[in-house]
């Protein structure tokens, strides 16, 4: 058996590097993009008052670069997980694939089958590829019976499976923790917001109200990015999956199909 495997998915160092890069690029966009003195008034970032949404984000504080980074990285293993899952689908369309091989087995026309398999391409069409390379090889195999041969072609599709499910959920995991971790660092940011609100209600004399609005920007801003952060990273990682089960139920089907094939061939 070839054991062809579908590539792709970024490998482990490659996703930590890239997460750290995310991180990087949101601070550099936190200092030079929102932190443009033409976003404020004359007392610049520091302690000026914001004229655009850039520079009420910018008040958000220290926390907005790690979110920043972390809404990139979602963004960008998502673009990783569309190629990759697109790529593991193939060139054609699923359905109408799994379709025409259950038409060719059925006809007998296994070498047709293996044929579209190659031109299709990608983790469906290995499994599949798999399966029927197994029961071509063993339909006239006289030294085996017939159902040492189904156990044979059953465990050619499940290690083609296999090996190409982990491809297909890889880096899920990342997109996954975002959700997580972007609500919690957001709140970090609210928290940290309203300490400073009240800390400027809480000063001596007349509150300083504008402490006291920073703190409540900061806490906002750090809300809304939180919250877009990880709800972007729910909608990306529940429409992979709906994908990823997808494609195993085209598999399982094809699957299935060929092994219900070969037990009425009679051979």
């Amino acid at each position: 058996m070839s054991n062809k495997k579908t590539s792709g998915g970024f490998p482990f160092i490659v996703s930590a590097l890239a997460i750290a890069i995310c991180i990087g690029i949101g601070f550099i966009i936190f200092k030079f993009i929102l932190g443009d003195p033409a976003n404020f008034d004359a007392d610049g970032p520091d302690k000026g008052h914001p004229h655009n949404f850039l520079g009420q984000m910018y008040k958000g504080g220290i926390i907005v670069p790690f979110l920043l980074g972390f809404f990139l990285t979602v963004i960008t293993f998502a673009i990783e997980r569309f190629i990759t899952i697109q790529r593991a689908m193939g060139k054609g369309q699923t359905d109408k694939f799994v379709a025409k091989i259950k038409s060719l087995v059925s006809a007998g026309q296994l070498d047709e089958a293996i044929a579209e398999c190659d031109k299709q391409k990608g983790s469906l069409a290995n499994v599949v590829h798999e399966g029927l390379t197994k029961y071509k090889f063993v339909q006239n195999d006289t030294s085996m019976d017939k159902e040492a041969k189904v156990a044979a072609i059953t465990k050619a599709l499940e290690e083609a499976t296999a090996l190409e499910l982990p491809m297909l959920s890889k880096n899920m995991v990342v997109i996954s923790t975002m959700a997580s971790i972007g609500t919690l660092t957001g709140l970090i940011g609210t928290v940290v917001g309203m300490i400073r609100a009240f800390a400027a209600l809480a000063s001596a004399g007349t509150p300083d109200t504008a402490a006291l609005a920073t703190g409540i920007s900061e806490a906002l801003i750090n809300t809304l990015v939180g919250i877009g952060t990880s709800a972007f990273a729910i909608i990306f990682y529940n429409l992979f999956s709906n994908r990823v089960d997808q494609l195993t139920y085209a598999m399982d089907e094809a699957g299935f199909s060929i092994i219900q094939e070969f037990q009425s061939s009679g051979k």
